[in-house]
């Protein structure tokens, strides 16, 4: 009985300095290192220049380790595996201007917000779809697993054009290429990558009319409160000495 209590007591005492030698990087997934997942097809928030991945979301990331002592680490992916990701415990957190839905609060934490998004509607300069009012029963072209995407592919009853009228692409290039190629009618994508992709295409145009306003924020795994609890600090600390508006800034023109 003595040697199973004396055993008992040094767990015990494991556990217990185990426990007062947590420190910040054991909120990470790799000691010493802030992991973000993202999908590097979504100018200006991430995209690829040369083989470096750079955007509005990238700067703040770094800024965000930086204040945490972390360095930064960034793993582009499929934007619809982002969440799960992170919920598997392979990312430390998500930041791809991802929009925050009630679907994806059940699955994942978020931060504070830190932008704001439009969708919007791309077609070809002599398209007949004028407003939004003129995409219903059109072909719709969107990125698969974005808000575009969830609104577009919900019923026409919730707002939507159901499913059997929506094309999903792995990104927003490819459905810009669909539209050229006449494959759907428009494309529904966030405001900042469709007027790049619209001024790298000739014959395309945004409309006038907005498709819907949306919160961006980070994500993280339900059990990862104190590092979601870090990030909103040091958040806060950017929104409130200016670094996060000059990120933006110099990513989209001051308006």
């Amino acid at each position: 009985m003595k040697k199973i209590l004396a055993l008992l007591i040094a767990v015990v005492m494991i556990f217990a300095f185990a426990g007062c030698g947590k420190d910040d990087n054991s909120l990470t997934v790799t000691e010493g290192k802030l992991t973000m997942a993202t999908n590097a097809e979504f100018p200006p928030y991430e995209y690829y220049e040369g083989d470096k991945v750079i955007g509005i979301d990238a700067e703040v990331a770094a800024l965000i380790a930086e204040k945490l002592g972390l360095e930064l680490e960034i793993v582009d992916v499929a934007f619809d595996s982002i969440i799960p990701g992170v919920q598997q415990g392979k990312y430390d957190m998500g930041m791809a201007g991802m929009t925050v839905t009630n679907d994806r609060k059940e699955k994942v934490n978020f931060s504070d917000n830190y932008a704001k998004g439009v969708q919007v509607v791309i077609v070809k300069e002599d398209s007949a779809i004028k407003t939004v009012d003129d995409v219903a029963g059109k072909k719709v072209g969107v990125q698969q697993g974005t808000t575009g995407d969830i609104y577009a592919s919900d019923t026409v009853e919730n707002g939507g054009y159901g499913e059997e009228n929506v094309t999903k692409y792995e990104n927003g290039a490819l459905a810009v290429e669909g539209l050229k190629n006449s494959k759907v009618d428009c494309v529904i994508i966030d405001n900042e990558p469709a007027k790049a992709y619209v001024a790298a295409n000739p014959g395309l145009k945004i409309l006038d009319t907005e498709y819907a306003n949306e919160d961006y924020a980070i994500c993280f795994a339900k059990e990862n409160t104190e590092l979601q609890k870090k990030v909103n600090d040091a958040l806060k600390e950017l929104i409130a000495d200016g670094s996060l508006q000059r990120v933006v800034d110099k990513y989209i023109s001051a308006k």
